[in-house]
C-alpha cells in the first residue's frame, strides 16, 4: 500500500514526442543538432535524416516517412506541389541564402562586356531566381507577366546582348572561369570552392526576398500542436549563431 500511494504521489514522466525532420547534408548538419537540443526542452525528439537530392524530401514527406522537412524556398515548393500534386504547406521561416553574381574577371556589373557571357542554373526556379536577380541589375528586361520563374524566352529587352548559357546548378560555379559572370547559388559556390567574398560582385537582398527556406509539414498537420514548438526550437538566438558559424555569413536568418 505504501508502495502505491508513493507512486500516486509521482508525476508521471512524459516520453518525448518523436519528430522526423528531412533536411540537407552540409552545413545544415552542423545547424539541426542546435534545433534539436532546443525542442528538446519542449518536449520533441528530433530525428534528423539527411538527404543530398532535392527532389527527395518532399516525396518523403508527402508518403509521411517524415513529419517535417526544412531545405526549400516557397517558389520551390510551390512548383512541387503542382507537379506533384503534394499538399505540402509552409509553417515557418528559417533563412535566406541571396543567390549571387560572380565573377572571376570583372569587379563590378558596370565592368562587364556587351555580349558579356552570364552563365545561369538551368532548373525552372533557380533559373527564374538569376534572371530577376539579372533584371534587377539592369542587364535584362524580362516579360510582365513572367512570375518568379521566368526562363530566357521571357527576355524582351538585352541592351547589351548578354549571352545566357543554361547550365546545370552543380556546374555552373565549377565553370565561372570560363564565362564572364555566373550566378550561383550560394550553397553550390562554397560546394565548388568558389571565393564568394572576392568574386561576388552583385547578390539579392534579403528585403521581401520570396526565396526564404522554410520549414514544412503536410498541410493535416499544418495546426498540430508540435508544428509551433519545432518552429519555435529553430527561430532562437542560438540557432542564428549556429547559421552564421556554419556558413560563414553567407545565409541570413529570416526571422525577427
Amino acid at each position: 500500500m505504501a508502495f502505491a500511494c508513493a507512486l500516486a504521489g509521482q508525476t508521471a514522466y512524459a516520453a518525448p514526442q518523436v519528430l522526423r525532420v528531412g533536411i540537407m547534408a552540409g552545413e545544415d548538419e552542423d545547424v539541426w543538432p542546435v534545433v534539436a537540443a532546443n525542442a528538446a526542452r519542449d518536449g520533441l525528439e528530433l530525428k534528423l535524416v539527411t538527404f543530398s537530392d532535392y527532389n527527395a524530401p518532399n516525396e518523403a514527406l508527402a508518403e509521411h516517412e517524415l513529419d517535417a522537412n526544412a531545405f526549400q524556398h516557397t517558389p520551390f515548393l510551390d512548383a512541387q506541389n503542382k507537379a506533384k500534386g503534394y499538399g505540402i504547406v509552409s509553417v515557418g521561416h528559417t533563412y535566406v541564402a541571396p543567390i549571387g553574381l560572380y565573377s572571376t574577371r570583372w569587379k563590378s556589373v558596370a565592368d562587364l562586356p556587351d555580349k558579356a557571357v552570364i552563365g545561369v542554373p538551368n532548373d525552372p526556379t533557380n533559373e527564374g531566381r538569376a534572371l530577376l536577380l539579372l533584371q534587377k541589375l539592369g542587364l535584362i528586361k524580362l516579360a510582365a507577366d513572367a512570375g518568379n520563374t521566368p526562363t530566357a524566352l521571357d527576355i524582351t529587352e538585352n541592351p547589351h546582348n548578354i549571352s545566357i548559357r543554361e547550365l546545370d546548378a552543380g556546374v555552373v560555379g565549377r565553370a565561372l572561369t570560363d564565362l564572364d559572370g555566373a550566378v550561383i547559388n550560394t550553397d553550390w559556390a562554397k560546394k565548388v570552392g568558389v571565393d564568394i567574398e572576392k568574386t561576388r560582385i552583385a547578390q539579392e537582398t534579403a528585403d521581401n526576398n520570396p526565396y526564404i527556406c522554410i520549414i514544412a509539414v503536410n498541410a493535416a498537420d499544418k495546426s498540430a500542436p508540435w508544428v509551433a514548438k519545432l518552429v519555435h526550437a529553430y527561430q532562437q538566438p542560438n540557432v542564428r549563431q549556429a547559421l552564421d558559424k556554419a556558413f560563414h555569413g553567407a545565409v541570413l536568418p529570416s526571422w525577427p
